[in-house]
């Protein structure tokens, strides 16, 4: 990946966001709750807090998926942007999806693969976690 800054943003601009330095871990999470969330599986990196950089904070929604976690999504297009963990947690996860090409990202995992769909199957040869 090179050093230059990522960018991305919801489906109609209300949102965006700039990221600055190397995202961490990237995966494709096929739990109950992205796959409700995103309708299919959530592909997203994880970012350091203080290498995001967002505009439009206003029209951001967080959702309380359980207690430890919330999601962000766009409150005017309904575009889901961000998984964001309990605060001892140094990163936010960025949708994949929302990112301006190109990316110079790739999927490195899959988990909660023991929640997927059964209408799909999981055959890039990435690594899979039941959790």
């Amino acid at each position: 990946m090179s050093a230059r800054p990522l960018t991305g943003h919801c489906m109609c601009g209300a949102v965006s966001f700039r990221i600055e330095g190397e995202p961490g871990e990237s995966d494709a999470c096929h739990c109950e709750q992205c796959r409700r969330q995103s309708g299919h599986y959530f592909a997203s990196v994880n970012v350091p807090r203080a290498a995001l950089q967002v505009n439009g904070a206003e029209h951001i929604t967080w959702y309380r998926s359980s207690e430890r976690v919330r999601r962000g999504f766009c409150s005017v297009c309904g575009s889901a942007l961000f998984w964001d963990p309990p605060p001892d947690r140094d990163w936010t996860s960025v949708a994949m999806g929302a990112l301006d090409a190109p990316t110079g990202l790739r999927l490195q995992k899959h988990i909660f693969v023991a929640e997927q769909g059964d209408y799909y199957a999981i055959a890039d040869g990435l690594p899979q976690h039941a959790r």
